[in-house]
């Protein structure tokens, strides 16, 4: 068992005394018992983290991600927006320090993300006259991204999400600009396009409400199709934005043994437990927005007891259903480290007061925290 005492005398270092200790000691630091090795054997444990971490330069924050996690996720930095935002600009700057960042501390790193209908410059769907883009025309430019961007990482990031939120209960196939323009055969293509250029990377499908019987029976067949065809896919990712309610364990569980049925591994990709209530349904369609309502944002002070107790017993409830399934399941990735950090606080409504992830605003460890390595002790 952690020693809780020592754990959160240790995180609470402040940056002073951080830039005071000698390399040996900051070394001793990074390797104390974290996540990563209460759940070394399992699975990996990750985090999605932003480019405003290594801006920020807030080195006790970085050491707490390193000796916690064994891989990161670029949060944005390598979506299409950010990093190729018109036809001939590429910033790779903030994909760079992530990568030397992970390096340094010999993590893994998941690639987020190649195709998307969201966070794209509306540009690539339009041709040099501002008309729709032709199918050839649209394929020549995920040929030049995906070749561009996989190719710079090249044995450097170990897995790419390829495709991203493409599946729909209601659709099937999202109504997106890339099914439109391409046909559904803008997945595969994707697929068979990452691995041409990197034959060593894991490519994963990845997607959000995975849980829901209609997505999931969907992907399930499409990932059958694909193999029976040779299309190089390589894992499916459940995001798991959850809900402290929402969904039940057994419909998680079902997802889990039915993906793993197709003989792919299954990623969680995105996890994390919203709290506070809500009145739009369980999404993270991240286009979804709601007028502020004070009703909707009742802990700007801090959890109340009552629900700190439900967050916790619903985290050791997921990772109890982690555990069982460990056989199955490749990685466990946070969206996000802490509170003050995590996408919740704004989605689907702005300024919100979220309490999601397993390290609080002061980057110490919650009860939450404890519950899950509990489970390992």
């Amino acid at each position: 068992m952690i020693n809780r005492r020592k754990f959160i005398r240790n995180t609470a270092l402040t940056a002073t005394s951080i830039s005071l200790l000698k390399s040996n000691a900051i070394a001793s630091l990074v390797g104390e018992k974290g996540l990563k090795d209460f759940f070394k054997g399992d699975f990996l444990i990750g985090a999605a983290i932003g480019d405003g971490i290594f801006k920020e330069n807030d080195k006790e924050y970085l050491y707490l991600i390193a000796r916690e996690f064994n891989v990161v996720t670029p949060e944005n930095v390598m979506k299409w927006e950010p990093v190729h935002p018109t036809e001939n600009e590429w910033k790779f700057e903030a994909g760079d320090r992530l990568v030397d960042f992970a390096q340094k501390y010999a993590m893994k790193i998941q690639g987020h993300v190649l195709v998307w209908h969201s966070q794209v410059p509306k540009e690539i769907f339009m041709d040099e006259n501002g008309k729709q883009i032709s199918k050839a025309g649209l394929t020549k430019r995920m040929e030049n991204h995906i070749q561009t961007l996989v190719g710079r990482y090249k044995g450097k990031i170990q897995s790419w999400d390829v495709v991203n939120e493409s599946i729909t209960p209601e659709d099937g196939y999202r109504k997106s600009k890339w099914l439109e323009i391409m046909g559904p055969e803008f997945m595969e293509r994707a697929f068979y396009l990452a691995h041409e250029v990197d034959p060593d990377c894991k490519l994963i499908y990845n997607d959000y409400d995975m849980d829901d019987p209609k997505r999931r029976d969907f992907v399930v067949e499409l990932v059958n199709k694909y193999k029976k065809k040779g299309v190089p896919i390589h894992g499916i990712g459940m995001q798991g934005h959850y809900n402290i309610d929402s969904p039940v364990i057994s419909k998680i569980e079902a997802s889990i043994e039915a993906f793993a049925s197709t003989g792919l591994p299954v990623h969680f990709t995105e996890l994390d437990m919203d709290v506070l209530p809500y009145n739009w349904g369980r999404t993270a369609e991240i286009s979804t927005n709601i007028e502020y309502k004070k009703t909707l944002n009742p802990y700007v002070d801090g959890l109340p007891k009552e629900i700190n107790d439900k967050l916790t017993k619903r985290y050791e409830d997921i990772f109890k259903l982690f555990l069982k399934h460990r056989d199955k399941i490749d990685r466990i990735t946070f969206w996000g480290v802490s509170d003050d950090h995590s996408w919740k606080n704004n989605f689907p409504m702005r300024g919100r007061t979220n309490y999601p992830l397993l390290f609080d605003r002061q980057h110490k460890p919650k009860d939450a925290y404890f519950a899950v390595t509990g489970l390992k002790k």
